[in-house]
């Protein structure tokens, strides 16, 4: 372990890629695909099977198993990235970042999806 980092300090957020949460959704395992941009955002673009991360679903989602898949989703993954941390900061272990965000998913894996 090094020396420098405390023992109780989560480790790094899971990096997922597009292609790979493209499986992963395809699998039929249960995940919850947070977007954490603003209203007007998602109504641009959105991944199907995601959810805004509004007031009330981040309350509901702090009342869920600390073990629950949880993946985040923004424009480019930055805001993405931030909230992925704050819910592991919460006790979240399963915690994943869409790296390059719904940018990537409209350039990697779902054509359809609008860019902005």
């Amino acid at each position: 372990m090094d020396e420098r980092t405390p023992a109780s300090e989560p480790p790094p957020v899971q990096q997922i890629s597009a292609p790979d949460l493209e499986r992963w959704l395809g699998s039929g395992t249960p995940i919850e695909l947070i977007d954490v941009r603003t209203e007007h955002e998602r109504a641009l673009a959105h991944i199907d099977g995601s959810r805004l991360l509004d007031r009330p679903y981040h309350d509901e989602l702090l009342l869920r198993d600390r073990d629950a898949p949880l993946v985040f989703q923004c424009h480019h993954g930055i805001r993405s990235q931030q909230a992925a941390e704050y819910f592991q900061h919460h006790g979240f272990r399963n915690v994943y970042n869409l790296i390059g965000g719904i940018e990537a998913w409209s350039m990697l894996v779902d054509p359809s999806v609008p860019r902005y």
